[in-house]
């Protein structure tokens, strides 16, 4: 069944909350994606006071150790067509990357100054990779990056493919998801999951704010906090 997409307004409005309160909603409106979706491996994150990304993902995986096996102009031509497809679809997008080069993921920089700039102009919100990221001082103000490493090389860095499912910091993606990031990590978003995500914010953040409320307290005491628990299991 084709769902209808979100609209950029209810995008725009989910880039109000942190990923881990996306996540707590998401187990509220679909309990199965609580073990799954999002990354479980730690990052980098470039730029925590930025707000978080939302938008729709673009996917690709590169290697950086060796040198490609495709002469210089396919390697031009693959570059050429994987900014195409940078550009083409729904945004604002994110752009996710897996470095293919396992134990040594980050052995050369694919991003820098001037692909935060490039993908800035094409739309992009900011990056999630495994792999590394440099030239921190003159990067594109305002994109964001998790990456698994910094470094100060981009070796042979080059795009294998793109536009499939790959596995980036342990979270699965396809091209087409719709992508919550922020300092914390990232999360994939079910369509079918998003115009239901509002009231289950509202939802937990109610929950939260009485447990809260009793644990800031002066007197607080693991009865009183005991009492607003077994209240709560009462009503949900």
């Amino acid at each position: 069944m084709n769902l209808p997409q979100p609209t950029p307004t209810e995008l725009a409005a989910l880039a109000a909350f942190d990923t881990p309160t996306i996540c707590n909603a998401l187990e509220v409106v679909m309990p199965e994606t609580r073990a799954r979706g999002y990354t479980t491996r730690p990052a980098v994150c470039g730029f925590p006071a930025l707000k978080p990304m939302v938008g729709y993902a673009r996917t690709a995986r590169i290697r950086a150790k060796a040198a490609p096996t495709l002469s210089a102009s396919e390697v031009r031509n693959q570059r050429h067509d994987y900014y195409r497809y940078v550009d083409a679809g729904p945004k604002p997008s994110v752009v996710l990357i897996q470095d293919l080069d396992g134990a040594d993921a980050g052995y050369g920089a694919f991003w820098g100054e001037v692909q935060s700039a490039i993908h800035l102009g094409l739309g992009a919100l900011g990056v999630v990779t495994n792999g590394s990221v440099r030239d921190i001082d003159p990067w594109a103000p305002g994109f964001q990056f998790l990456a698994g490493v910094i470094g100060p090389s981009h070796a042979y860095a080059n795009v294998v493919d793109f536009g499939g499912e790959i596995d980036v910091l342990g979270m699965r993606v396809r091209s087409g998801d719709i992508v919550h990031a922020d300092r914390h990590g990232a999360v994939v978003i079910p369509v079918a999951a998003i115009r239901d995500l509002p009231a289950a914010i509202d939802k937990v953040a109610k929950r939260e704010a009485s447990i809260l409320a009793v644990a800031r307290a002066p007197n607080c005491t693991a009865e009183k906090l005991i009492a607003v628990f077994k209240e709560q299991d009462a009503i949900h």
